[in-house]
């Protein structure tokens, strides 16, 4: 039996499950055509190509048939075969048979080994093998046949669209049942729909998919990210520029980006002899900044920061609400430094990042250091040393960050490492936020000098980093993350108003007045409402501050307050309450 590869106790049995799926698939659609069938998080799938199209009264039939093949004891067992001999095993399955040809070639002559994978006499797959040894193994009552979608063969709009049939599974029945509670969960986070829930933002056929538009909730939110921001960055000496949105086509050959990077949209052509290019990212731009004076050892760093929005094109099937968008806004930087600085702006970063997690509560993040391939080197850009001064300089501040880290060799770019920073949301799952790039190649493309202590003319290194990332992404993750009920000092509306009645009026449009005076974001609803309704729209709207005054109120000085989270407060005094309020605003309480 040919050497199985090592996988955990949970890939063998997703792995296991998928074979069982094809099995069942066969036994209903005999003339079935099989695509691949590997195992994803939380469990796995399997491609078909088949007469009709499933229901999801099949998946019930064909996991009752998973289940009743996992009871019979199937050992698994692998062969190892020619390529030729696998031709003939699997000559009416043609996509089997493009597999073939893609694993065997080289060598020409076919004979490379390839493996069969046999569930007992249920079934058989070309497969690498990550098994577990006998059915028995998997936990019957611990895996779902989840949902169906289609898939072009090997991902090719021009190859035959699949039907891909998801699996979950897991250790255990309660790991099941957890899962399923969590997803259900999130389907209610889901910021796709609370965005519409809460008016936050919109997307528009006639603007084009991709594109978000803010509303004057969203917008809220948004400008309260980046100026917050901002201020974090202006307190450390970043200084903030703005650029335009296009650029001549040259400068994205100089950066190297055109032709190599697949997002960029093609050029502009405005006259016969000048083509412009709708910017991907900003770097280029700030490099142009920087190279427009010299400068000297003494002026590094040297911290360009630039709330700017970026435009990529994405395929349509990637787009995804604000995760994944064609127009971005990145709270980007560039700190353009001398070599011996690396690590203390990695410090600078890393404790920036820190503090920006803890004001929007994500207390478990883990971090991510792509390193160069050392039996490689020819890949990569700059010297040896140099990339592994780099090198130590990121494992050595992720260390000092106290945070969890993995190096992850050979996944970094060829111009530098990188830090990728994931954070765990209110429902425990992952997110990568921040990325920490360090860059030797861009500094030779642009010519990029400074001055040294010596007199000479020396090259300086850049870091390239985003902490919020995708504003827009981030945006997606906060919603999701806080369900919509944002804290106090992220609302886009952090007060509403509600006299009893209209005798009312004039003394809640004072207290608005008071809040609007010291920045609050209040509204006052129309008092034609009945108290109910605008009460109900406040908590669906879910403002953290609700505030009600009648006749008592007035005649005390006071407002009645009922707090999103906390429930009711009762009568608070005006002055107290503005402080109270302030106060929560100011100090970003969660």
């Amino acid at each position: 039996m040919p050497k199985q590869p090592d996988v955990s106790k949970i890939e063998a049995i997703r792995h296991s499950l998928a074979h069982l799926l094809a099995a069942a698939v066969l036994k209903k659609f005999p003339d079935a055509k099989l695509g691949i069938g590997p195992t994803i998080d939380n469990g796995f799938y399997y491609d078909f190509l088949l007469p009709r199209t499933l229901t999801p009264e099949d998946l019930k039939e064909l996991e009752k048939t998973m289940r009743g093949l996992a009871h019979q004891n199937l050992p698994f067992s692998g062969k190892e075969v020619t390529a030729a001999e696998a031709k003939k095993v699997f000559k009416d399955q043609q996509f089997k048979l493009d597999l073939i040809k893609e694993f065997s070639n080289p060598p020409a002559d076919g004979k490379k080994p390839l493996t069969i994978y046999y569930t007992g006499d249920a079934f058989f797959d070309l497969c690498r093998g990550g098994h577990v040894e006998n059915t028995k193994e998997i936990p019957a009552d611990a895996f779902k046949l989840d949902k169906i979608a289609g898939a072009y063969w090997r991902g090719d709009e021009k190859n035959p669209q699949l039907q891909r049939i998801y699996g979950l599974a897991f250790e255990t029945k309660k790991e099941l049942e957890d899962y399923l509670k969590l997803r259900e969960e999130a389907a209610k986070r889901d910021h796709k729909i609370l965005g519409k829930k809460l008016r936050l933002f919109v997307f528009s056929p006639e603007v084009g998919p991709g594109l978000p538009m803010y509303t004057p909730r969203g917008n809220a939110i948004r400008e309260t990210l980046l100026n917050y921001i901002a201020g974090l960055k202006r307190s450390r000496g970043y200084s903030f520029v703005w650029t335009p949105h296009l650029a001549k086509k040259q400068l994205y050959i100089k950066s190297g980006h055109l032709g190599k990077y697949d997002a960029m949209l093609p050029p502009i052509k405005i006259e016969d002899d000048e083509e412009l290019v709708v910017k991907p990212m900003n770097c280029p731009h700030h490099f142009a900044i920087y190279n427009s004076e010299p400068h000297s050892y003494r002026d590094l760093p040297f911290r360009i920061a630039e709330n700017a929005t970026d435009y990529r094109n994405e395929k349509s099937g990637e787009l995804n609400g604000l995760f994944r968008v064609r127009s971005l806004t990145q709270d980007d930087t560039h700190h353009i430094i001398r070599h011996d600085q690396i690590a203390s702006e990695i410090d600078t970063i890393l404790g920036l990042t820190r503090e920006v997690y803890e004001n929007f509560g994500f207390k478990n993040y883990k971090v991510e250091i792509s390193t160069w391939d050392p039996k490689n080197k020819k890949k990569y850009f700059g010297t040896e040393k140099a990339w592994e001064e780099a090198q130590n300089s990121l494992i050595a501040g992720a260390k000092r960050w106290n945070a969890p880290y993995k190096v992850v060799e050979g996944e970094a770019a060829f111009y530098g490492p990188k830090i990728d920073i994931r954070v765990e949301d209110a429902l425990g799952r992952d997110w990568q936020l921040t990325t920490v790039q360090l860059d030797y190649n861009q500094p030779e493309n642009f010519d990029m000098t400074y001055t040294d202590d010596k007199g000479g003319k020396a090259r300086p290194v850049v870091i390239h980093a985003a902490i919020l990332g995708s504003v827009d992404r981030f945006m997606g993750v906060i919603i999701e993350h806080f369900a919509g009920a944002f804290p106090l000092w992220l609302a886009p509306v952090q007060v509403s108003i509600l006299p009893i009645s209209e005798k009312q009026n004039k003394y809640c449009s004072a207290i608005l007045e008071k809040l609007s005076a010291s920045g609050v974001r209040a509204e006052m609803p129309d008092a034609n409402e009945s108290l109910g309704k605008r009460i109900r729209e406040a908590e669906i709207m879910k403002v953290p501050y609700v505030l009600v005054a009648g006749e008592k109120e007035e005649k005390n000085g006071t407002i009645n307050v009922r707090h999103y989270k906390r429930g009711q407060e009762g009568e608070i005094d005006i002055e107290n309450l503005l402080e109270k309020i302030s106060s929560e605003i100011k100090n970003k309480v969660i």
